[in-house]
This record gives structure tokens, C-alpha cells and sequence, in this order.
């Protein structure tokens, strides 16, 4: 689906349960890789906190979430956003709930919550990197120009 703005949204917010990892992670990469093109910031449908893992995952690649405060779709200041991704079922039916009062476009693009991992270090690690580098290459290809 294209923005109802034509072509490529200029802004996008991204949603998924808490805001703690899988939604500051996407707006931390779109504004990487699209830095002068494209409005990301995102929120979650209950108040979550910081994650720690996340926060690990981002720094390998050089990107700093640490000062992430996770916030609820209520806490937003501003809701006039061309796209709207949701990474979460419960995030993408308030979306759609949204969508019917707010002039934008949804997607939900099915993301697994890494923070559900179990095991050692390692392999909640993987699973995290999995999430980020599944998420990058999702919001690359749909973005790019």
C-alpha cells in the first residue's frame, strides 16, 4: 500500500505493544537510513520500559537508544502522520481504530517480540538481532526511493 500522500510517506510512525523495542528500534533506523526524507518516531498501546537488550543491539551498529522513553499512543503530541506501521496485533487494531477519525495509511507488518526469548545472553542477543536486522530490511526496501 502507498501513502494516500502519493508514493513514499513523508512521515511514519511505527507502534507495537510497549514501545520498548520493537517500534524504537524501526524509528531508529528509518530516521538512519532515510535521514533527510522521511519523519519517524513511534509509540506503543501500554506503557512499557526501556529495554536493555535493545539498546545493545542498536549500539552494534552504532545507533543510540538509551535515551529512549517509551510512550503510549495517548502521549503523543502529534498523530498527523502519513503512514502508520504496526509491528504488533494489539497495536494494529488501535491503529485501525485510528485510522477511522485520522487521515493516514496503515500497514502491519507481523514482527516477533524478542523480549519473549529465553536462554542464555547469546541467544536472546540473536534473537534481538533478528528482529533489528528483519526490521532494517523491511523498512530499506519500502522506503527507498
Amino acid at each position: 500500500m502507498t501513502s494516500a500522500h502519493g508514493g513514499r510517506p513523508g512521515s511514519v510512525l511505527f507502534v507495537c505493544r510497549q514501545n520498548a523495542v520493537r517500534s524504537p528500534m524501526a524509528a531508529e533506523l528509518a530516521r538512519h537510513y532515510f535521514p533527510h526524507s522521511l519523519y519517524a518516531r513511534s509509540a506503543g498501546v501500554v506503557h512499557g520500559e526501556a529495554d536493555p537488550f535493545a539498546v545493545s543491539v542498536m549500539q552494534e551498529l552504532g545507533l543510540d537508544i538509551s535515551k529512549h522513553h517509551p510512550r503510549t499512543l495517548e502521549e503523543l503530541a502529534d498523530t498527523s502522520f502519513d503512514l502508520v506501521v504496526t509491528l504488533a496485533p494489539e497495536a494494529h487494531h488501535r491503529a485501525l481504530e485510528m485510522a477511522r477519525t485520522e487521515a493516514f495509511d496503515v500497514e502491519y507488518w507481523p514482527t516477533p517480540d524478542p523480549s519473549v526469548t529465553s536462554g542464555a545472553r547469546n541467544q536472546i542477543l540473536d534473537a534481538y538481532r533478528a528482529v533489528r536486522d528483519g526490521l532494517g530490511a523491511r523498512i530499506k526496501a519500502r522506503f527507498a526511493e
